[in-house]
């Protein structure tokens, strides 16, 4: 499926009004609800927010039993769950980086707390990695919760982390310039972004 197969894409248009509020859930499927339910309260504290029973995908309408779970954090957003028996085992990612690069981000309230969360997280036999400063932005330690879903805790460094619009328009358009004009070049995409990134960072 193509990106814009369900999307029809206006270049250049912006809705003057319509920017999501907030982070309601982010959701995944689970083998087993219990688990899950057992990891996300007891190990990360959350709590257990709402449930919802059906037969029929919330999407589509195709009867597909399921149990769905929502976890609570401080702010009110939520993670959550859907326990579908009989659904075949989680496909392996095809490359690596799918499972390193796919995740979810939770915040901590410092630096501090991120190491604490690294001790408890490793005292509760949970593979913990990290931490990792990335370059002054935000410090962060990565691990997996039970089914395998990439989890990361994080804080910000820079207290206008999420505030460089400008900058990150300017570094958007450098980066599909470089790639684009590879591919037009007939030249290997993968090595250019390579080049660009080394000499970005001997600024």
């Amino acid at each position: 499926m193509s990106l814009n197969s369900s999307v029809t894409q206006s270049p250049g248009r912006v809705h003057p009004e319509l920017t999501p509020v907030m982070l309601n859930h982010a959701a995944w499927v689970t083998p087993d609800a219990e688990l899950t339910a057992d990891f996300y309260t007891r190990i990360l504290g959350m709590e257990i927010a709402s449930t919802v029973f059906d037969i029929h995908a919330p999407v589509g309408g195709e009867q597909i039993p399921f149990f769905h779970i929502f976890f609570r954090m401080k702010d009110g957003s939520t993670l959550a769950f859907f326990e579908a028996p009989g659904l075949p085992p989680r496909p392996h990612p095809s490359h690596p980086a799918y499972h390193i690069f796919d995740h979810i981000a939770l915040q901590a309230e410092s630096r501090e707390e991120v190491i604490e969360w690294k001790s408890w997280l490793e005292s509760n036999g949970v593979a913990v990695f990290g931490p990792t400063d990335h370059k002054g932005l935000i410090f962060s330690i990565y691990f997996d919760d039970p089914v395998g879903i990439r989890l990361e805790i994080t804080t910000p460094l820079d207290p206008d982390w999420n505030r460089h619009t400008e900058i990150g328009k300017a570094d958007l358009a450098m980066w599909s310039a470089t790639k684009r004009k590879a591919q037009l070049e007939g030249c290997d995409a993968r090595a250019a972004l390579t080049e660009l990134v080394r000499e970005l960072r001997k600024r």
